[in-house]
C-alpha cells in the first residue's frame, strides 16, 4: 500500500534527484530505521525540493523531508529527530491508520494536498473534496507524542544527540512568531506547542546521564551537505 502511494506522491511532488544528497539523507535516515523496524522493511528518504517546512511519513518505510526545514537546522541531530520522528509514525502505525481513513478517496493526491501547498485552487480543492480531511496528515497529539518519545529513544540507540528534538521544534516555534505563513505546511500537520518541546526535554533528562556521553551533534558532512543543497538551484514556487 504504502508504496503505490509514493509512488503517486513521487510523481506529484519535485523530489531532489542529486545522488550525493540523496545518499546522505538515507545513510542518516537509514541509521535510525535499522535500529527502530523489527519488520526489515525497505526504507526510502526523499527530499522535496521546497521551501515548505514540512516531513511526513507514509507506511511502508518512505519518508519525505522538506529542503526548507533541512535549511533551518543547523546541525545533523536537528534533521535527525525530524528524521527519527516520522519514523516512529511508521513503527508506530500512525500512518496506516490515517491511510485507512482515506481509503476510496485518491489518497495520492489527497497526501499531495493535505501536506503540502499544492493545492491551493478551488478546482482543486472540488477535485479532492472532504478526502483531503481524510489523508494522513494531521496526526493527534498522542501520536506526535507518541513519535517523539520514540525518536528520543531511537536517536540514543543510534549514537545521536536526541536533544536535536527539542531544538528543532524551538526553531520552528521561535520563527513562527516572526513569519507565521512560512511554517504554515509544519503547524498543519504537526501539531507543536511549548508543552511538547517540554515533554522532550524531560524525557531526555529521565535518561541515565552516562547514555548521553558521547553522542554526536554535529559532523563535518552535514555541514558540506547543508552546503551542496544551498548551492542548488531555488526551490521551485509552491503550486
Amino acid at each position: 500500500m504504502g508504496a503505490g502511494y509514493s509512488q503517486q506522491i513521487n510523481r506529484e511532488l519535485p523530489l531532489i534527484t542529486d545522488a550525493e544528497l540523496d545518499r546522505y539523507i538515507n545513510v542518516l535516515g537509514d541509521s535510525i530505521a535499522r535500529i527502530a523496524d523489527s519488520r526489515n522493511l525497505d526504507w526510502h528518504f526523499h527530499i522535496v525540493d521546497s521551501k515548505d517546512v514540512n516531513a511526513f511519513a507514509v507506511p511502508g518505510g518512505f519518508i519525505y523531508i522538506n529542503r526548507g526545514l533541512i535549511e533551518r537546522a543547523q546541525t545533523v541531530a536537528q534533521v535527525a529527530g525530524v528524521l527519527g520522528h516520522e519514523v516512529g509514525h511508521v513503527t508506530m502505525r500512525h500512518s496506516v491508520r490515517q491511510m485507512q481513513k482515506a481509503q476510496g478517496a485518491n489518497v495520492g493526491l489527497t497526501a499531495v494536498c493535505a501536506l503540502t501547498n499544492v493545492c491551493n485552487s478551488d478546482l482543486s480543492s472540488a477535485a479532492i473534496g472532504l478526502g483531503a480531511n481524510a489523508a494522513f496528515a494531521n496526526f493527534s497529539r498522542q501520536d506526535e507524542d507518541e513519535s517523539d518519545a520514540e525518536a528520543v529513544k531511537y536517536m540514543v540507540a543510534a549514537g545521536i544527540d536526541p536533544t536535536g528534538i527539542p531544538e528543532m521544534f524551538q526553531i520552528l516555534l521561535t520563527e513562527r512568531e516572526t513569519k507565521p505563513a512560512a511554517l504554515d505546511t509544519w503547524f498543519r500537520s504537526h501539531p507543536l506547542e511549548e508543552s511538547r518541546i517540554a515533554a522532550a526535554r524531560a524525557r531526555i533528562a529521565a535518561l541515565p546521564p552516562e547514555s548521553l556521553k558521547g553522542l554526536t551533534r554535529d559532523t563535518p558532512n552535514f555541514q558540506a551537505f547543508k552546503a551542496r543543497l544551498a548551492a542548488l538551484p531555488p526551490s521551485p514556487p509552491s503550486r
